[in-house]
């Protein structure tokens, strides 16, 4: 019996190790798979049961299936070039966008959780057709209980609400919150309901997307999810620094599709129809751009948007992120921009929320410093943003963390600006971070 066990185990680690080898996205990552799985395979075996996954085929054959929503965005992308050339270049992120980069946009910076939510629950309670609503962690307590109320409210005076939140992320929302938001008309993703297995092993490919879109011409994204610390009221956490962000223009019927497909992998329903695809133009005249990366993707694309904005930087990179475990390519461009004599400077939080990858982080530091790279350290509550701005001509705000996590297994989204005022307005907003912060010397 116990020889049948080892005969399966040493099969199974076999085979794990090649689909180590044919799937995973980096030949590093493969290579240590390999050597674990054959070395110690009964500890190898189950975590690459939860942990092994790094391709998300399904997802392509979904978008394949959406291809003609993103072609109608990117043939209204052409028809809303920039009015003046961007300010930075553009060429990398298009293509790992898909997308044109747009003029006619504006942003408003939202700051920590109640500037955020009081403009979000603003936006749903002016919303007259529909509302398009995804986070990657949705808590029953008072302040899912607020964003409850408002979808409630859109539903029962007629509009459209839909409502997307991560499995695994929202793991402890109740069934009751569910059934409170489908009894007034909300249409709820069930994750049981949702293509694919219906129970699943791995922790990868985690939706960690915020958009809330509005009557397809106001939109949301960035760091903060729905629940109480992120409105600085977890007293283990106390203030909790976040940065969301409040798009209008083009740039909003881009972010409407990476909800649209979303929606679709999950439901195998299309939007196509049924959403407005027209939002305008604003007087601001941003040129701007939508990035949402993920597993789907044939390239590297989250890891790619850092290293795009790093090698065009000629005076400053200033990165705020609440975890810091880049792969080989960003650690070697950081080093690279600082030998160069730019100022690059990462903000980190000095407090954790997720104990490893918080550790994680020190495994650079000396290095990254060594090179030039300065290395903060927020100190004023938890810092969870998500943000960076690039000389005096390019800033972005979204959900991808500085680690691999973010730039491989997750599906993520940046609001991209190539234009100097978003560039000064992330500037002056981490310039006041970094006033809470103290430097690694």
């Amino acid at each position: 019996m116990i020889f049948l066990f080892v005969a399966a185990l040493q099969l199974s680690a076999i085979w794990f190790a090649w689909r180590a080898i044919s799937g995973a996205r980096t030949s590093e990552g493969a290579l240590g798979w390999v050597i674990f799985l054959l070395a110690v395979p009964w500890l190898a075996v189950p975590m690459f049961l939860f942990f092994g996954h790094h391709r998300f085929r399904h997802y392509v054959k979904a978008r394949q299936d959406s291809e003609e929503v993103m072609t109608g965005v990117r043939d209204y992308g052409a028809r809303h070039a920039p009015t003046t050339p961007p300010a930075f270049p553009i060429r990398a992120f298009e293509a790992i966008s898909d997308m044109p980069v747009v003029g006619g946009n504006d942003m408003v910076l939202l700051v920590d959780g109640p500037a955020t939510f009081d403009a979000i629950f603003a936006a749903v309670d002016a919303a007259q057709d529909y509302v398009l609503l995804q986070f990657y962690i949705v808590r029953d307590d008072p302040t899912g209980r607020a964003l409850l109320d408002r979808l409630v409210a859109a539903a029962r005076r007629g509009v459209t609400v839909r409502f997307v939140c991560d499995p695994m992320g929202s793991v402890k929302l109740s069934t009751q919150y569910l059934d409170d938001l489908r009894a007034a008309g909300v249409q709820v993703i069930d994750p049981s309901e949702m293509r694919g297995p219906k129970t699943r092993f791995q922790l990868n490919f985690r939706n960690h997307r915020k958009t809330v879109i509005v009557d397809g011409v106001v939109g949301f994204t960035g760091g903060l999810n729905v629940g109480e610390e992120y409105m600085g009221r977890d007293p283990a956490f106390g203030h909790w620094r976040d940065t969301h962000v409040r798009l209008q223009g083009p740039i909003v019927s881009q972010l409407q599709p990476i909800f649209a497909e979303d929606w679709h992998w999950a439901t195998e329903k299309a939007l196509n129809g049924e959403l407005n695809w027209d939002s305008g133009r604003t007087e601001a005249d941003m040129p701007a751009l939508i990035v949402a990366t993920g597993p789907g993707d044939s390239m590297e694309t989250g890891a790619l948007f850092f290293f795009s904005a790093i090698a065009n930087a000629t005076k400053r990179i200033w990165i705020a992120s609440p975890y810091f475990v880049p792969d080989r390519d960003v650690l070697t461009a950081l080093k690279h921009a600082a030998l160069e004599g730019l100022d690059v400077r990462i903000l980190l939080p000095e407090v954790a929320d997720h104990r490893v990858p918080w550790l994680a982080a020190f495994a650079f530091f000396d290095e990254i410093r060594e090179a030039g790279v300065q290395v903060w350290r927020y100190n004023d509550g938890f810092m969870h943003q998500k943000a960076i701005v690039v000389d005096d001509a390019f800033a972005a705000v979204g959900t991808t963390n500085l680690d691999n996590r973010s730039f491989r297994l997750n599906f993520e989204a940046m609001a991209a600006f190539f234009d100097p005022r978003a560039a000064s307005a992330v500037e002056q907003m981490l310039a006041a971070d970094f006033t809470r912060a103290y430097q690694l010397e």
